[in-house]
């Protein structure tokens, strides 16, 4: 994969395709890797970049002694598209949708489309006083930085998979792929920090000239639903699309829903 070298960090990527330029940024615990089946759809017409973000494959990996930021992960991301000209297309699953809105805000009129799906920007539901919500996403926040700090990554791996990708998941997944997983979640032990303690405002995201999707799935945990219905109340000129089923993975799991709305948003 090409290599972006800016100071101490180092960004890898994938580069496929011609055209306009669409950049993926990827959800926690999976890299991108997780676009293969979207950047083989989207390259016939489209540029298509997918980074890696602080940590996955061959980035440079958060160090251990500072508190990561959602301006951290804007800077990584504008260095790739420092290397490229003209209007930039963002599509952002989960955390890499909260990087996402964030990248769109800062860059302003160069982000012609951006397209998320169920991003996790938590700390919006504190402001916005969504109580319920807020405690569910700060109970895994917690979760995640006890077990991480103990370094138990497999009990971490087991309480990830249960919420994120559904009851009982856990359960149906093959011992090897269980260890990759919990290898895979170093990096989310930082990128928590990010979606607790931003203090960007509903109405920054509102104000964007942006042209921007939502997709959510009808049956995804609460945290994530109620985001998706702050932004559906703040931001009525969006495109929001409900997908009955599939859950917070379904980028992943059911591209086959997935791809098809976010291919004719980004045409």
């Amino acid at each position: 994969m090409p290599l972006i070298s800016r100071g101490e960090l180092k960004i890898d990527f994938t580069d496929d395709g011609d055209g306009e330029t669409v950049v993926l940024i990827h959800s926690s615990v999976s890299g991108n890797r997780q676009w293969k089946r979207l950047v083989h759809e989207l390259k016939d017409r489209f540029r298509v970049l997918a980074p890696n973000l602080y940590g996955y494959g061959e980035t440079t990996p958060w160090q251990m002694d500072g508190t990561q930021t959602l301006a951290d992960h804007v800077t990584l991301i504008e260095t790739v598209c420092d290397c490229i000209s003209g209007p930039i297309r963002l599509v952002g699953h989960s955390f890499g949708g909260a990087v996402a809105l964030k990248v769109a805000a800062s860059m302003g009129d160069r982000v012609s489309h951006l397209a998320l799906y169920e991003p996790n920007p938590f700390y919006l539901l504190e402001l916005d006083g969504r109580t319920e919500a807020f405690a569910e996403a700060m109970a895994m926040h917690d979760d995640v930085k006890t077990l991480g700090k103990q370094g138990n990554w497999m009990a971490l791996a087991e309480r990830f998979a249960e919420y994120f990708s559904g009851d009982g998941s856990w359960a149906q997944m093959p011992a090897e792929r269980r260890a990759a997983f919990a290898k895979l979640l170093l990096p989310n032990y930082y990128e928590w920090d990010c979606v607790h303690s931003d203090a960007t405002t509903v109405e920054v995201f509102e104000k964007l000239r942006t042209k921007t999707l939502l997709i959510h799935s009808a049956n995804t945990r609460l945290a994530l639903r109620e985001i998706a219905e702050l932004f559906q109340g703040a931001c009525p000129h969006w495109t929001f699309v409900t997908i009955p089923d599939g859950g917070h993975m379904a980028p992943l799991t059911r591209p086959d829903l997935v791809n098809p709305i976010v291919k004719r948003f980004l045409d």
